[in-house]
């Protein structure tokens, strides 16, 4: 009873932290600053606040990882990340918050593809089906947007190579796995925020926010998104079962989808939520998968 307790504890804490990374949307949205600059900020303004954490979790070496190695797998991860990130930001110019959402999170499509293609592993039936089953969704929802434009499908199109180098960010992340989640967090933060500097000084001259509530919106989405949403999944994952990880995860696609369409009225038709469901039936499917194949 004492371990289903903590199981069920576990499983609320990785889908608030899903929820918290879903919120960020909204944020992107009511920037006024460009989406690099939102990044920058997003990882900037979380710096602190990590600093702080890996303090009080590990006072004797808050921040020194384990190989030297680390370090460079951390800065290529933080590159994957902050193209991924970028990517994602540029998309919600274009796209509805749902459609850009739901297609970043293909990433574990693009995970499974890497390893049949470069790792040589077997993909199974059950991948297939699942990949089958995700573009599928993304299709519909591509060309069954009742306000689809060019330049709604040039988002929708931006989301699905973001999530190629999100599946290149995951990839690189689970070669970690003997490091201190938290720091590779941290590091994984400064490196992205750095590398978004060219980008964000390339896209436009207005670098801050003009108004309190400009600076009030980074910091929420630093702090509620890039600390607290990868904190809480970071210790929720590996206490709970794959399939509810899996379930949990998907948190991030239904609170960006809910809160586009009350705050943003970004409403969907019916014909958008079946094939939206559908992409996220198939990316559960996938994570499950490639979670089961990783422990076999």
């Amino acid at each position: 009873m004492q371990i289903q307790k903590h199981s069920v504890a576990a499983f609320l804490i990785l889908a608030l932290g899903a929820a918290l990374i879903g919120i960020a949307p909204i944020f992107v949205r009511l920037s006024e600053l460009s989406p690099s600059w939102v990044l920058f900020y997003r990882m900037f303004l979380a710096l602190p606040f990590l600093l702080v954490l890996n303090f009080y979790l590990d006072s004797k070496n808050p921040f020194r990882l384990k190989e030297r190695k680390t370090y460079l797998i951390a800065a290529i991860a933080g590159l994957a990340f902050c193209i991924d990130m970028t990517g994602w930001h540029w998309s919600l110019e274009f796209t509805s918050i749902s459609n850009a959402t739901i297609m970043v999170n293909t990433a574990p499509i693009y995970v499974a593809l890497f390893g049949f293609f470069v790792l040589r592993e077997a993909i199974t039936i059950k991948l297939i089906l699942a990949m089958l089953i995700t573009y599928l969704g993304v299709f519909g929802l591509i060309v069954g947007s009742p306000d689809q434009t060019p330049s709604s499908v040039f988002g929708d199109v931006i989301s699905l190579v973001a999530a190629f180098f999100y599946a290149a960010y995951l990839i690189l992340i689970s070669r970690l796995g003997h490091e201190s989640p938290t720091k590779v967090i941290l590091y994984t933060t400064f490196f992205c925020g750095l590398f978004s500097l060219p980008a964000a000084f390339t896209e436009s001259s207005v670098y801050m926010p003009t108004e309190i509530n400009g600076w009030l919106n980074l910091i929420a989405l630093a702090v509620l998104c890039q600390v607290g949403g990868q904190y809480f999944i970071t210790i929720g994952m590996p206490k709970v079962k794959a399939s509810f990880a899996a379930i949990g995860l998907l948190m991030q696609p239904i609170t960006a989808t809910i809160l586009g369409a009350l705050i943003m009225m970004e409403w969907l038709t019916i014909f958008q939520s079946m094939f939206g469901v559908l992409a996220l039936t198939g990316i559960y499917l996938a994570r499950l998968e490639l979670t089961h194949g990783s422990k076999n």
